[in-house]
């Protein structure tokens, strides 16, 4: 093979790129003078095992479930509370 070499310090920059600030695989490989091919790989490399993925994804969506659980909980204490206020004045006799 006699292909260049780029240090690790460079293809994790062009895979940040790609990754995280959504830019896609040609234009970042275009910009920095390499084939996509090789960005395509680099990405694959970088990303965590699926199975890791998919557990982090899991968690994440079980403590958004259990935040929401507890927001719905607050938020029908709140309407008790205002439907039993609504109805106390409207049968106030002023």
């Amino acid at each position: 093979m006699s292909g260049k070499r780029y240090t690790d310090e460079f293809k994790r920059e062009a895979v940040r790129q790609v990754v995280d600030r959504g830019h896609s695989v040609a234009d970042v490989a275009a910009r920095l003078g390499i084939t996509a091919h090789s960005l395509y790989r680099w990405v694959r490399a970088e990303k965590p095992p699926k199975e890791e993925q998919q557990a982090v994804d899991l968690d994440e969506a079980r403590a958004e479930i259990k935040r929401l659980k507890k927001d719905l909980l607050r938020t029908r204490e709140e309407r008790d509370i205002l439907k039993k206020a609504a109805a106390y004045f409207a049968n106030d006799p002023d």
